[in-house]
């Protein structure tokens, strides 16, 4: 259902990224990196590939845990940031925030967000803080259950990065990770189900991918009838009209609706014959 016939890759937004539109450039004072300097920074999606379960993190606690204790049961929604990250890993994360606070779902019950940095230097205070922050504008009260900031060491972040294509890199001059902007949407038994892009996450796009994940095991016939007429696209991350369905469903509608209209009429006719005549 997820698997990829080749890899796809894309650089759609870089950590030094100023505005909505995805241009590559510092905070004021800071230089544009080279292009020699963001070559192999990109996302290499991997649709249908198995997240490492057996890797282990520190939970906001302190307490370390395995993926597989995190993501079991419902799909989860997966991002890599860095919590000290000066630009776009608040983007991300306040632009996931909104969507989230959109969603007829809820963290923690439908679905889990497990939110790892790419630093192996941050701690996990820093991602308690991270965490405190983000719950504080979130509208469900279920969330501290579901969302989870995470920290660990280099070997565990560059295997879980490298399971999902994301590719990034440490710049020395600026003392910044540079990364492209992505949330994954995993399976409940952690396959990669979808890819979005950018800082910008359409609501309808993430429900109809958690969705997909579950295996229609959350949402409702609305959703599943929508999704026949619209496809996930894996070089935009989002769903588009597909035409051929939606018009194979417009038949069908048409044909119903006519043979409703010749049962109602045949039925008046019938009917009015078996009045008596005065």
């Amino acid at each position: 259902m997820f698997a990829s016939s080749r890899p796809f890759s894309s650089s759609p937004l870089f950590s030094f990224a100023t505005s909505a539109e995805a241009q590559i450039g510092g905070p004021k004072g800071v230089p544009r990196p080279s292009d020699e300097t963001i070559e192999g920074v990109n996302i290499e999606q991997k649709l249908g590939s198995q997240v490492p379960l057996d890797l282990i993190f520190k939970k906001e606690s302190g307490e370390s845990v395995r993926l597989a204790d995190l993501v079991e049961k419902k799909p989860v929604i997966l991002n890599l940031v860095y919590y000290e990250c000066p630009t776009l890993c608040n983007q991300v994360l306040n632009s996931l925030l909104r969507a989230l606070n959109v969603l007829t779902f809820d963290i923690g019950t439908q679905f889990d967000v497990v939110t790892v940095s790419i630093d192996p230097k941050e701690k996990p205070a820093l991602a308690s803080a991270k965490k405190v922050e983000y719950l504080k504008g979130y509208r469900g009260n279920k969330a501290s259950l579901g969302w989870h900031f995470l920290t660990g060491q280099q070997s565990q972040i560059a295997q879980l990065a490298e399971s999902v294509g994301f590719r990034y890199k440490f710049e020395e001059e600026s003392g910044q990770y540079l990364h492209a902007s992505a949330i994954m949407i995993l399976t409940p038994d952690g396959k990669i189900a979808r890819y979005q892009y950018g800082i910008d996450f359409s609501p309808r796009d993430l429900r109809w991918a958690l969705v997909e994940a579950a295996n229609g095991n959350i949402g409702n016939v609305v959703d599943q009838v929508l999704l026949l007429c619209y496809s996930y696209d894996p070089m935009t991350g989002k769903y588009g009209l597909f035409i051929r369905n939606s018009l194979q469903i417009a038949g069908i509608a048409t044909v119903l609706a006519l043979g409703s209209f010749i049962f109602i009429m045949l039925r008046r006719e019938r009917n009015a014959d078996s009045l008596p005549l005065n």
